[in-house]
């Protein structure tokens, strides 16, 4: 068994975290998650883990009496935890600051455009509001702004003149499947070399 563990943060759905799961069992990512951790009690998420016999656990943000009890909490888990990696998927928290330098360059986050274009919340709307043609994804180093970390792996796709929110999120997310457990092998594997805001990728 690889003893490469990656800890990964959920608030939702988890399609990411279900593709990072069948992407560790079957080999292709050399390490397994031993942890996923929720700040939202009902993500279902917490039930893909459940399935694939991994352990969850749920820190519900709104039980704590401010975002530093939170955070608090957060980083005894990852502490104890101290994984090579951790990974957001879907977690719609910005990670605080004595996180992100506790764990420097051993974060990571997908989001659902082509950064720096389109950061934050809604980003698919974004995009189509602002008529782009061309839409995508990235994977990138999580630092103290947001989605502003160096750039990992970017995957693009059309966008259509049909498309609503709802089309164009689906098709972001073939490609965010694609591209994050691609970006998750790279860093175990230690092929990324970031120089300050580039990400070089070692040849073999």
């Amino acid at each position: 068994m690889n003893d490469k563990q990656i800890v990964v943060l959920v608030s939702g759905r988890g399609t990411n975290l279900q593709a990072l799961i069948e992407t560790t069992q079957n080999g292709y990512i050399p390490g397994k998650i031993s942890l996923v951790v929720s700040d939202n009690p009902q993500a279902f998420a917490l039930e893909r883990a459940r399935r694939a016999s991994i352990p969850t656990l749920v820190l519900d943000y709104d039980s704590f009496p401010h975002k530093r009890a939170y955070e608090d909490a957060l980083l005894q888990v990852l502490e104890k935890e101290d994984p090579q990696l951790i990974c957001l998927a879907g977690y719609m928290r910005i990670v605080g600051k004595r996180i992100i330098m506790r764990f420097r360059e051993r974060i990571i986050n997908i989001h659902p455009s082509l950064l720096p274009a389109f950061p934050g919340l809604e980003a698919q709307k974004q995009a189509l509001e602002y008529g782009v043609k061309i839409s995508g994804c990235t994977v990138h180093l999580v630092d103290e702004g947001m989605d502003t970390g160096p750039i990992i792996l970017q995957a693009s796709c059309p966008v259509e003149d049909e498309d609503t929110v709802e089309s164009l999120s689906e098709r972001i997310l073939q490609y965010e499947h694609q591209i994050y457990p691609q970006a998750v092998k790279l860093f175990l594997e230690d092929k990324l070399n970031v120089v300050g805001r580039r990400v070089f990728i070692k040849k073999e």
